[in-house]
Order: structure tokens, then sequence, then C-alpha cells
């Protein structure tokens, strides 16, 4: 799936490691990443952690989607900084996951993201 995740790859997110119902990924900030306040727009630092969750809800047998997701952002990043991002599979049930995924950056927790995947069909 990463392999085809295009609009990933060109904000240069890496895949770091991957293994059932965990992902970790990786993501350097960069001058165009940043809103007016001169700080990472968290719109980028979403989009890490979603793909992040996205590969993580996918390390299963049938391919899945975001149900709903939601972030709580706590401290900002600058260009330069580098984001990692950990998911972590926290209950499957039915077509129904729920993943935890937080975004550091150093020894410091950036941002806490939790989404809900819903199994599909497989892509014809």
């Amino acid at each position: 799936m990463f392999d085809a995740d295009v609009s990933s790859r060109l904000l240069g997110i890496e895949l770091l490691a991957l293994s059932a119902g965990h992902a970790r990924t990786t993501m350097t900030i960069t001058a165009s990443m940043l809103n007016g306040h001169f700080i990472t727009h968290g719109g980028y630092v979403f989009t890490l952690a979603d793909t992040t969750f996205a590969l993580a809800c996918n390390t299963h047998a049938t391919a899945a989607v975001a149900a709903r997701a939601d972030i709580r952002f706590l401290r900002p990043t600058k260009a330069g900084d580098i984001l990692i991002a950990d998911a972590v599979e926290r209950a499957r049930y039915g077509r129904n996951g729920i993943y935890d995924v937080t975004v550091t950056t150093g020894d410091q927790v950036i941002a806490e993201f939790r989404g809900d995947s819903r199994t599909i069909p497989a892509p014809q």
C-alpha cells in the first residue's frame, strides 16, 4: 500500500518499521511546510500521523480505511525538525479498529492522534 502512496512519498515520509498492528514513520519538516507563524502547519503533522495509522491498520489480511480521526497538537515544530510517528493498534473488533499514533521530535511529544478504521472489500 505504501509503495502506491504518491502523496506520502512527495512529502518525504519514510517507513521505518512495520509489523502486525504497528507502524513507525518519519518526516523532516521543510520550509514549505511552515505556516504564517513560522511553525509547522498542523495539516502536515496530521498527514504524517494519518499515513502511519493507515499503515498500521493495513497490516492485516483485509484492506482498511479511516472511519474517523482526531488529533491533539501539544507543541509546535519548525523547519529542520525530524518527526517520528508511532502507531499502535488498541483494539480490533468486527470490521473496526482503534489505533493511537504518537508524533515526537527528539524526546518531545508534539501530537497525539486517534484513528478508527473500517475494513473494506479488497480493491479490484
